[in-house]
């Protein structure tokens, strides 16, 4: 055989036994990778974390809680592991999502509300061996104790006091019992309350817009009333001015007699007249309140010289009132 035909043969017997090799390694890689797989799927080696403890469960179903960081072996089919629990602070959310929730405040008003429960797990005993499925349990109780407070509050409790309802639903968390004579969450869970947060306290939209038209027709009646104090203050004060001029005028004459009744019927005179005055649209007819007579007046005796100036006197003031009352059903002719 000659030397050329050697050489290709050898060449042929090489990379055919490298193939073979490397399809053997191939195999054997996936192979280990699949077992690596399984045992890892199978949890036979685990990890347990720093802060974190697993809770495991044997054939017999007795649990147990490892606490020990690092790796560990475990008989695949014959234990399992139950839980894995963070030992670190954890969040749980009012309604369990962090949106904010409807409720309803005394009152029967909407409130959008939003808080936030941070808590540590202290005794792994209570929380995953006495306890199943812990975080629901917690969960509901959680939401129960937060809305049996807010909703035993006003919306203006809730709105404008939110850090003194704050402190009430943190001490109540801590310290109240879930229900009477029984444990707190504390006791119960075996955790600790670290703090509570309120993240928001809105109105509804709709309830907003409201509140905006109560707060406006407010406004509106408090200037209101502010125009009618002042509309009082005036007629008292034009009141007290007739009066004083009346006394004096009774003063003058030595008049004793009290007619208050016929000051008030004037003065509800001028309101109306006032009022004619301001609307003068579509009106034709001004009304003055009958006096219901002519008020008695009673003069001292005169004398017998002076009965005669005391009649002019009267005829005298009667005809000086007669053009002003001319001129006031003029002035009415005119504003009709």
């Amino acid at each position: 055989m000659e030397p050329e035909q050697r050489f290709r043969l050898l060449q042929r017997a090489r990379v055919k036994t490298l193939l073979k090799r490397g399809f053997l390694l191939v195999l054997a890689g996936v192979l280990l990778y699949n077992v690596v797989a399984l045992v890892y799927a199978t949890k036979t080696i685990y990890k347990v974390r720093r802060n974190y403890a697993v809770i495991m469960e044997d054939l017999s179903g007795d649990r147990r809680v490892v606490t020990d960081v690092g790796w560990h072996t475990r008989l695949p089919f014959f234990t399992r592991i139950e839980l894995e629990v963070p030992l670190m602070n954890q969040e749980l959310y009012l309604g369990g999502a962090a949106e904010a929730q409807r409720i309803m405040t005394q009152g029967n008003v909407s409130l959008w509300t939003s808080a936030m429960l941070t808590f540590r797990i202290r005794d792994l005993q209570r929380w995953g061996i006495e306890n199943k499925a812990p975080q629901s349990l917690l969960q509901n109780e959680f939401d129960g104790i937060v809305k049996d407070i807010m909703q035993g509050r006003t919306v203006d409790e809730l709105v404008s006091d939110r850090e003194r309802i704050k402190e009430v639903i943190f001490r109540d968390l801590k310290a109240r019992p879930i229900n009477v004579g029984g444990p707190t969450l504390e006791e119960k869970y075996g955790i600790e309350v670290v703090s509570f947060v309120l993240r928001d306290t809105r109105f509804g939209e709709k309830l907003a817009e409201a509140s905006e038209e109560k707060k406006r027709r407010e406004l509106i009646a408090e200037a209101e009333n502010y125009a009618a104090d002042q509309e009082a203050s005036r007629t008292r004060k034009l009141y007290a001015a007739y009066s004083e001029s009346i006394r004096d005028f009774r003063r003058a004459l030595g008049l004793q007699a009290d007619h208050d009744r016929f000051l008030f019927e004037f003065l509800n005179q001028q309101k109306w007249a006032t009022a004619y005055e301001k609307n003068q649209q579509g009106q034709n007819t001004f009304v003055l309140n009958n006096t219901l007579g002519s008020p008695s007046v009673t003069l001292p005796a005169p004398t017998a010289g002076g009965r005669k100036d005391a009649a002019a006197e009267n005829g005298k003031s009667t005809q000086d009132q007669k053009p002003n009352l001319r001129q006031t059903l003029g002035k009415a002719d005119q504003a009709d």
